[in-house]
């Protein structure tokens, strides 16, 4: 994330005896949640995760994930941020270092938290103080020329995700193009695609997880 950072009102946080804390980004209906949902089961099994979920007023997201049964109750807690979710993962990140902190204290052995933002635009992109790593998620729906406008959230996450690649042919994107454009705005950084409804367990997403807890 290097350059991008270098406005970051927070240092990177210290990596010893605590889990990896894995930021998920995106515009609102780009599938954050579905594919936080989509992490937990495909993980679950093997290591132990823990999420936040970010909302302006509500704890709606936090709520799907519980009704999905995705993990135990206590292991999904909820930050309202009552203002523009970008401020809530970058400028003031208290109230989601409390949540994740309280997550930790409750489950010790815990390996991963997903962070999951409130739906936001294009700049958005996690303090290294919140979040470890990121993911970035886009859909098709947008439009193919959304990766070359760039934006931080599109140009520095550790990865990018482009979902919903199912309907493209229904709305008119060139999944080719949005690839093109993606490494050139990202400069080598990877680049996943992802359909939710065709590989509900995003085993190229869920891949790219495992080999940044084996780095972690």
């Amino acid at each position: 994330m290097g350059e991008h950072h270098e406005h970051d009102p927070h240092d990177a946080a210290p990596a010893h005896g605590r889990p990896l804390r894995l930021g998920i980004g995106g515009p609102v209906g780009s599938g954050k949640t579905a594919l936080t949902a989509a992490l937990c089961r495909a993980l679950r099994g093997e290591l132990e995760v823990a999420v936040v979920t970010n909302d302006i007023y509500t704890t709606e997201d936090a709520d799907f994930l519980r009704r999905e049964a995705v993990l135990p109750d206590d292991r999904i807690t909820a930050v309202r941020t009552g203002a523009c979710p970008h401020t809530a993962i970058r400028d003031d990140i208290s109230a989601n270092l409390d949540a994740v902190e309280a997550l930790q204290a409750r489950h010790p052995g815990l390996d991963l938290v997903i962070v999951e933002s409130g739906g936001d635009n294009l700049t958005a992109l996690f303090s290294r103080g919140l979040a470890d790593r990121q993911i970035f998620v886009l859909d098709v729906a947008g439009g193919d020329d959304v990766p070359r406008k760039g934006g931080l959230g599109v140009a520095a996450a550790d990865l990018l995700v482009i979902n919903k690649t199912d309907l493209a042919p229904l709305v008119g994107s060139d999944l080719a193009v949005m690839g093109r454009d993606a490494a050139k705005v990202r400069d080598g950084k990877p680049v996943a695609f992802t359909s939710l409804r065709e590989q509900p367990g995003a085993p190229e997403v869920a891949g790219w997880v495992r080999d940044a807890l084996r780095t972690w």
